[in-house]
């Protein structure tokens, strides 16, 4: 088994899609794949034979947001922690009681990303 923490992206925005995967690659994270809404996120998902050690969940996405997709992804195992990104703070605690292990409130700092993400992995 690799040191190297996996990561999923599960963002709409593609230009931020692409910014948190070189940020994260620099800090020596593995990316493992990219999803633009919900519902490719859970099929992607399910064809991982290792499941990621985080995912990194947007919210507001089209097709299926992202408190569908934690639900149903959870359903498949909880080996991989669920990091949920949002601006809209009023759906904290929605994600968490769902299965979220943590939650990043946007605007952040891409230092603050990765300081989340460090922190998450101790847990």
């Amino acid at each position: 088994m690799s040191n190297i923490t996996t990561i999923f992206v599960v963002e709409d925005d593609l230009s931020l899609q692409r910014l948190y995967s070189e940020i994260l690659s620099l800090h020596g994270f593995h990316v493992v794949g990219a999803a633009k809404n919900g519902k490719e996120a859970v099929e992607i998902f399910k064809t991982f034979s290792e499941k990621p050690d985080i995912i990194l969940m947007d919210h507001r996405m089209p097709v299926k947001n992202g408190i569908q997709a934690t639900k149903e992804i959870l359903q498949y195992g909880d080996q991989s922690k669920i990091i949920f990104i949002s601006a809209d703070i009023s759906i904290r605690e929605k994600a968490l009681s769902i299965g979220a292990i943590h939650f990043i409130e946007k605007p952040f700092t891409y230092d603050q990303l990765v300081d989340h993400i460090k922190k998450v992995l101790l847990i």
